[in-house]
């Protein structure tokens, strides 16, 4: 077992960033990622939101916290190159702007939303420039920042490539710890600022109770599975649609067909592939955290779904 915990699974990810206690390391890493914000101190919020009406569809944030000031910020892990990622940024964006509605008078005077989303891929295909990528909305015929109320933040930590030594500004530190955290045997001499000090604390895996090292171990598999998910799927994803690429080339005409044909049974077997096996793997980790006697709570916020989901899972297992 490694001495420290991996920051890419949702416990290392909460146990470190989600607690009251820890809100220090948060307002020090969102300083240094926003930095023409400076946080003073912040209010965690709950991470489940619901819409304006029951009909509406709900979100369940990674985290969600509240400046002393009134700012707005959502800080999601995201592991697994989705789709419509920046589509779901979008849609998660829109609840702490729903939220400040006033009764009666109101002027629509908004408080700055930020998103921040640590990526272990990158944002575009094409993209081989900055770890940060920061996006507001702009007026395309000046290219002046149109609003300073919605700003997305993406971190791609692939492109993260310094070395200890190499190693300058806060800012540098912490892209380190977050990239390279689980496979460090010791506090790097660099990394000698307070913060630092009580994260390496947080993070060492023998001060936890058994308890706890039970969820980590459970976290820390779920990590292992979507890697070896993922790596089988996109391998039959990638046969399945060199097959199907090749049916359609055949019908369509060879060169063109077998292009057109590959590219997307590519696309729609890494798609469903993935998805497939990561909606298996949960339900796997919910019969094991029953059969644990885990509660409702903890199962969901470990395989990040609704406790009412959860339950209901519960429910059904019970009556097996």
């Amino acid at each position: 077992m490694t001495r420290y915990i991996n920051l890419f699974t949702d416990f290392g990810f909460k146990k470190v960033f989600g607690t009251e206690a820890n809100k220090d390391l948060l307002i020090s890493f969102l300083n240094q990622v926003i930095p023409d914000r400076k946080i003073a101190d912040l209010t965690y919020k709950p991470t489940e939101q619901l819409g304006i009406i029951d009909a509406d569809r709900k979100v369940i944030y990674d985290l969600y916290c509240e400046s002393t000031t009134g700012e707005k910020f959502i800080v999601e892990l995201q592991r697994i190159r989705q789709v419509f990622f920046k589509d779901r940024a979008l849609y998660y964006s829109t609840f702490p702007i729903q939220e400040q509605a006033q009764k009666g008078d109101w002027n629509y005077r908004l408080s700055p939303v930020y998103l921040v989303a640590i990526l272990d891929f990158l944002i575009d295909d094409d993209e081989t420039g900055n770890v940060k990528v920061e996006v507001k909305l702009m007026n395309t015929t000046t290219k002046k920042v149109f609003t300073d109320k919605l700003t997305y933040i993406y971190l791609q930590l692939p492109l993260f490539q310094k070395k200890e030594e190499e190693l300058e500004t806060l800012e540098d530190k912490w892209y380190y710890v977050l990239k390279n955290m689980s496979a460090l045997s010791e506090r790097p001499a660099r990394l000698q600022e307070k913060v630092f000090t009580k994260l390496f604390e947080i993070a060492e895996i023998a001060r936890y109770e058994p308890q706890e090292r039970n969820i980590y171990q459970a976290s820390l598999k779920i990590l292992w599975d979507w890697n070896a998910t993922m790596e089988t799927y996109i391998k039959e994803g990638y046969e399945q649609g060199m097959q199907e690429g090749m049916e359609k080339g055949i019908q369509q005409g060879i060169q063109q067909g077998i292009q057109q044909g590959i590219q997307q049974g590519i696309q729609q077997g890494i798609q469903q592939g993935i998805q497939q096996g990561i909606l298996e793997e949960k339900k796997q980790l919910i019969k094991k955290c029953f059969l644990k006697g885990m509660s409702a709570t903890d199962t969901a916020e470990l395989v990040e779904m609704s406790i009412d989901e959860i339950i209901q899972i519960f429910d059904e297992l019970r009556r097996l």
